[in-house]
């Protein structure tokens, strides 16, 4: 590769991770504020230590809280921390990046309703499934 090309590359990277900081911040920084005001033990009453259940709850929690993946890492990793399944953990981050309950809206009139509704149906179902699946998996393993 070119050295103009690498040179470009290099910025066009820094200027999007300079973009994403402000995000990532302010992320941080209201997970601080909640557990300033919100406990995690009361987070924690949500899930119900039943694997199924608290996978479809962490996929709809994920479902409507949509953003970016980097985000859902870092809430993951607090969810993980205040006692919250890795089964829920894992639908959330999952289903915070593929369904955007919010978004149907201009995803309708961008794409279609059946689309939409069809796309979301399908990414929050396989959310569950890939949750289950994943940490299944990792715990015949371990």
């Amino acid at each position: 590769m070119e050295k103009k090309s690498m040179k470009k590359v290099f910025l066009k990277s820094l200027k999007s991770l300079l973009n994403a900081l402000p995000m990532m911040f302010s992320i941080v920084f209201l997970i601080g504020l909640m557990k300033s005001f919100v406990s995690f033990e009361s987070i924690s009453h949500l899930f119900t230590e039943n694997k199924f259940v608290d996978t479809a709850i962490g996929s709809l929690l994920g479902s409507f809280l949509a953003g970016n993946s980097i985000n859902s890492y870092i809430i993951g990793k607090e969810m993980v921390v205040g006692g919250i399944s890795l089964f829920a953990v894992t639908a959330f981050i999952i289903s915070w990046v593929t369904v955007g309950f919010v978004q149907i809206p201009v995803e309708k009139d961008l794409l279609g309703s059946r689309f939409a509704y069809t796309r979301n149906l399908l990414s929050i179902l396989l959310a569950i499934v890939v949750s289950l699946l994943t940490v299944g998996t990792l715990g015949a393993i371990g």
